[in-house]
């Protein structure tokens, strides 16, 4: 079992910036593949950035591309989500998502784990 826990949400005005974190623990953190999502109201749970467990490949989807960057830190059981130039379309619960292997984990329904969720709303 892995346990997941975020951190780091809030409200910023737009071209603000935040940082989420992911604490995990449990099996070997560096055997996953870690990943953010995030789900707004009223819309499906959606990929926002991927890291496999090498953390040398990273994956974006395309609206946060240049904007939003994952890291994980092996030795602290973290990842990380920096997010920056954030925009009101940003709004969502933001989640952390894990999958034992190396393969990208872009697809909700892939994901073997997931934390609570933290609240992210950015104001115009």
């Amino acid at each position: 079992q892995v346990q997941l826990v975020e951190s780091g949400g809030g409200m910023v005005q737009a071209g603000g910036s935040l940082r989420l974190s992911c604490a995990a623990s449990g099996r070997t953190f560096s055997s996953y593949t870690m990943a953010w999502f995030r789900q707004a109201p009223d819309k499906e749970r959606e990929f926002v950035a991927s890291m496999r467990w090498s953390a040398g490949s990273t994956y974006y989807a395309d609206s946060v591309k240049g904007r939003f960057t994952i890291s994980r830190d092996n030795a602290k059981n973290t990842v990380t989500l920096q997010m920056n130039s954030l925009k009101p379309e940003d709004t969502a619960v933001y989640y952390c998502a894990a999958r034992s292997g190396i393969i990208a984990l872009v697809k909700a329904a892939e994901s073997d784990y997931w934390g609570q969720g933290t609240q992210v709303t950015v104001s115009s």
